[in-house]
């Protein structure tokens, strides 16, 4: 079948579509390779919640390799990362000829540290590292949370010349703190004898989530100004980051970086899913559009968009001061922005710890362990 022409103009708008998922079932089953082909999906992001759901409702295609791993003594956790590298680097393998095509830039698969260790510098390091070296692909990426422990460990991780996706990040204050972790990196591992050219980043900005706890705040004010600035926030915070982003590209430390080979860290926009049902499913996609970022969407997203989304050349370049002025309004009607971003920090490393647990008993069921 012919690549889809609306996704094929968001590629060629200069947005990379990555698929939110990932299963056992789509590898084998031709799924993804034909999403590759037809939908123009570009990599791969995965998480606790996604594995989750590929083991239990999958557990077909992981029986075996279950079996085959309790009977060999493996405990819960050592499962759990035998069955999900396997699955990513199969899907690194997919997306080979992608990447190579690309110089890297594309064709990438994301895989999580272990969100229990959001606040744990060293643990944080020594998985990536380990992540790193059992997938043993160039094109996969290492997901680190941007807690202010995960910061110095993207420096350390980058520094030994691994590629790295920087997620759960909500403020334009973290955003800028993440590109400064990520060029201290490249510094290091220039220091340590490394090609910069070799590493890539993206940094994952939750979009959806923030809309979904502003319009609560907003919902509770009541009042029509308020109400007028229903499902504004996310969009207006995007606008923020990749004008900070375009200003960060600028400078003369990172120019010196792009003079030694190194590649600038993406903006990706994730949670790109609509958690309102009134709003349009294509929003957090046609309305990020801009060339040099990455957009991971659900396949419901993907479809939506896929059928019906309007797909712009550029939609955000010159919008932050529309996202400033949003910001203002915000602040106006008593819209805490520092306390929004706190607690959706708090909350997103809670509900990715809270994923992983379950995972984890689900793996524990399947294999008959304690969990």
């Amino acid at each position: 079948m012919a690549t889809n022409p609306r996704m094929q103009a968001l590629t060629e708008a200069g947005v990379s579509a990555w698929l939110d998922d990932l299963s056992r079932d789509r590898i084998t089953s031709g799924s993804l390779a034909q999403m590759i082909e037809e939908l123009s999906i570009r990599g791969v992001t995965t998480n606790p919640t996604i594995f989750d759901k590929a083991i239990s409702s999958g557990a077909d295609a992981y029986a075996e390799q279950l079996r085959s791993l309790a009977a060999g003594g493996a405990d819960v956790d050592a499962i759990i990362r035998a069955l999900t590298t396997d699955d990513v680097r199969a899907a690194c393998d997919l997306f080979h000829d992608l990447w190579a095509s690309t110089d890297g830039e594309d064709g990438r698969v994301s895989i999580e540290v272990d969100p229990r260790l959001a606040h744990d510098t060293d643990a944080t390091i020594a998985q990536a590292r380990e992540l790193w070296a059992t997938v043993d692909r160039s094109n996969v990426l290492i997901k680190i949370p941007a807690t202010l422990e995960g910061l110095p460990a993207i420096t350390e991780v980058i520094g030994s010349g691994i590629s790295v996706n920087v997620t759960l990040i909500f403020s334009v204050d973290r955003y800028l703190s993440v590109v400064d972790a990520y060029e201290s990196g490249l510094e290091l591992a220039a220091s340590r004898g490394h090609d910069p050219s070799t590493i890539r980043s993206v940094a994952s900005f939750f979009v959806s989530r923030i809309d979904t706890e502003v319009d609560h705040r907003l919902e509770a004010l009541d009042s029509p100004e308020a109400t007028a600035l229903l499902g504004s926030a996310a969009i207006a915070t995007a606008r923020q980051v990749w004008q900070s982003h375009l200003e960060a590209c600028a400078t003369d430390r990172w120019r010196a970086l792009g003079t030694a080979g190194a590649h600038p860290q993406r903006p990706l926009w994730a949670s790109t899913g609509v958690k309102n049902p009134a709003y349009d499913p294509t929003r957090y996609v046609v309305e990020l559009v801009a060339r040099g970022c990455v957009n991971t969407m659900p396949e419901a997203t993907i479809d939506a968009v896929a059928q019906q989304g309007v797909v712009p050349n550029d939609s955000l370049s010159g919008t932050s001061e529309a996202g400033d002025e949003t910001w203002s309004a915000l602040a106006a009607v008593g819209i805490d922005s520092d306390d929004v971003f706190a607690v959706l920090e708090r909350e997103g490393v809670s509900k990715f710890i809270e994923s992983w647990e379950q995972l984890r008993s689900t793996v524990a069921a399947a294999a008959g362990r304690d969990a």
